[in-house]
């Protein structure tokens, strides 16, 4: 085994156990539960890397199962596997904490690729985790810790949250375009990445809404400024 563990959520037994075995057999340690409350009672405990959530579920449905979990460990890579493709469905996964988000029927290789990539990027992420504090109007940032303190309040950040903030600061007063921001942090600037960022700012602001000179800026047509 890799040293990496899944936990994978699927009600339907033909396919979970077609995805764990598949999985397995790439060298992924992976525990498969049936309905979203037996996966939440055995995460704390499970020492996974990456979890795969199937939404429709007996019990707990995933977009439940994922804020559950987000409560615990923020910074856990999560991919939602669904047959709904609308893309109201899709934005309300990422509000509930996904990283990606893959429409059923999928083949077994994308997913693969999938799971590869988002652990790449947790591994060793492309944003720089080693800055130096950055202050931020009223507001601490320490990007190594993930961490956004003001005034004895700290909030912990996901590491999406956390290398798009830092992006931000390390722009200045400079845009951020919104395909190189994609491409750094998501690697791909296609639709739903994009959808996903726009969630990931909405929060952002709302973690710095505390101090009203901070703002993240629409640049129409281009992307973001910071600005304190």
């Amino acid at each position: 085994m890799n040293n990496r563990r899944i936990l994978l959520a699927e009600d339907d037994d033909n396919l979970g156990i077609l995805l764990r075995n598949y999985l397995i057999a790439k060298n992924y340690d992976t525990v498969l539960f049936i309905n979203g409350s037996q996966a939440l009672e055995a995460f704390p405990t499970g020492s996974f890397s990456l979890c795969i959530l199937d939404i429709m579920m007996p019990e707990m449905d995933g977009l439940t199962l994922a804020k559950e979990i987000r409560l615990t460990k923020p910074e856990i890579p999560i991919i939602f596997l669904t047959a709904k493709n609308q893309k109201e469905d899709i934005i309300e996964g990422f509000k509930s904490g996904a990283d990606d988000y893959i429409t059923k029927p999928f083949s077994m290789e994308e997913l693969l690729y999938r799971i590869e990539a988002i652990l790449r990027r947790t591994d060793s992420p492309t944003v720089n985790r080693n800055a130096e504090l950055y202050t931020i109007g009223g507001y601490s940032f320490n990007p190594l810790n993930q961490l956004l303190l003001f005034k004895g309040q700290t909030i912990k950040l996901t590491t999406k949250e956390s290398e798009l903030l830092e992006l931000l600061c390390r722009h200045g007063y400079e845009i951020l375009e919104r395909n190189f921001a994609l491409k750094t942090i998501w690697t791909d600037d296609n639709y739903f990445n994009a959808r996903s960022m726009d969630v990931y700012i909405t929060r952002l602001r709302k973690y710095l809404k505390n101090d009203p000179s901070v703002k993240i800026l629409n640049v129409h047509g281009r992307g973001y400024k910071l600005i304190s």
